[in-house]
């Protein structure tokens, strides 16, 4: 949780600090797409460290590695302030690096921890915390930004990250692999063996793809939100603040709604909810030209991505085996988190020119088109792959273990 809240303090105040730096939208979406690029490249390496090293080390060293990097990023841009937009570009890249191992972490480390039939409660309980992790930090970052200033904000989430660290200490840590397959060439193999289970199953495919879709269109929102809101509409930078909160407590309160699911044909018809209701608040920020309609309909879309995310995550942790894991959801992070960057740079090419919000309805317009067909298709084949099933035994590194 503490890791959570510091990681909203760092995306409430870097963004804002490099729009109110240069002034330019363009120079915030460039950004952006530095931030995302690293983790990009990292998440299949950081899928392998996490089945070799196991979910608990893997946190600890890489939350470790983020505080280091905030501070010395601080210290940087409060000793040189005319370096400040490229030190936090920089940072932005080094934090990206270390995001992807602790998501990678995370992943190896929930199946573990939950009981037999638990799983969906578990993943339901760990995006709680990410909700409320997102409520609560962009008003935290608000107040402490207005008592302190955006650039301390940076120390603060050092700490948070620090003690984030120590509370996994106590942790259960996951089995690592054998010391004879952590060498160069297994790595290789591993790599291989990891895209080759996830162009195997049909419905982890499937989901990758309307993952990308999606997070197309919300990097875009994203990346632009603090542009909009303070430039656009002329608001201040307590209604990005305040926008960012109501829209945590709007996906906290969706989960809440949710009964337990009583079967896979439930988790898919949530998923598809959700899916619909995204859809839905994307469009509304498109056309609006209301500050609040903007605001209201964002946290309407992270409501839908609450439900559609609590149907991603257990369907893609069900179906691997979990000697696997780390390698098929490392590629698989790839596939879904590719648009960030891509984002990012559509922002910086077209927004100076066409404005975000015109790039908004093209991305309204993706959703509602390619990425409900394929909503449709992950819904279908879902019922099977949620199945409880015991874990297949590893296999062979020649070999492929997956359903098709």
């Amino acid at each position: 949780m503490l890791g959570l809240l510091a990681e909203q303090a760092v995306l409430f105040a870097v963004p804002l600090l490099v729009f109110q730096r240069t002034g330019s939208v363009g120079w915030a979406g460039m950004a952006f797409a530095v931030e995302w690029l690293p983790a990009l490249l990292a998440y299949p390496f950081a899928g392998l460290l996490a089945d070799r090293l196991g979910g608990r080390r893997l946190f600890l060293v890489a939350n470790t590695a983020r505080a280091l990097v905030l501070i010395s990023a601080a210290l940087l841009c409060a000793l040189r302030p005319h370096w400040t937009v490229g030190v936090l570009m920089a940072g932005s890249g080094l934090l990206s690096l270390c995001m992807a191992p602790v998501r990678m972490a995370v992943e190896k480390t929930t199946p573990a921890l939950a009981g037999d039939g638990a799983l969906s409660r578990l993943q339901a309980l760990v995006q709680n915390l990410e909700l409320l992790g997102r409520l609560l930090g962009p008003g935290l970052a608000a107040l402490l930004a207005h008592a302190l200033g955006k650039l301390p904000l940076l120390p603060v989430a050092a700490c948070g990250f620090a003690l984030s660290a120590l509370c996994w200490r106590g942790l259960p840590g996951t089995q690592p692999v054998q010391a004879d397959a952590q060498a160069p060439g297994h790595a290789a193999a591993d790599l291989v063996l990891g895209w080759t289970l996830l162009w195997r199953n049909r419905p982890l495919r499937l989901l990758a793809g309307v993952g990308f879709i999606i997070n197309l269109a919300f990097a875009v929102a994203v990346g632009a939100n603090a542009s909009v809101i303070t430039g656009v509409f002329g608001a201040s930078d307590h209604v990005f603040g305040l926008m960012n909160a109501a829209a945590g407590l709007c996906g906290l309160l969706a989960l809440r709604l949710v009964p337990r699911l009583p079967g896979p044909q439930a988790m898919a018809r949530l998923g598809t909810a959700g899916y619909a209701v995204l859809c839905a608040g994307m469009a509304a920020m498109a056309w609006t030209h209301s500050v609040a309609v903007y605001a209201a309909a964002f946290a309407l879309s992270i409501g839908g991505a609450a439900w559609f995310n609590l149907f991603n995550r257990t369907l893609r942790v069900q179906a691997v085996a979990s000697a696997h894991l780390g390698k098929v959801i490392g590629v698989f992070y790839l596939v879904q988190y590719l648009p960030f960057p891509v984002a990012g740079l559509v922002t910086a090419a077209l927004g100076p020119t066409l404005g975000v919000q015109a790039i908004y309805k093209g991305m309204a317009l993706l959703l509602a088109l390619p990425g409900a067909v394929l909503m449709l298709q992950v819904a279908r084949g879902a019922h099977d792959a949620l199945l409880p099933r015991p874990d297949a035994p590893a296999a062979p590194r020649a070999a492929v273990a997956e359903r098709a």
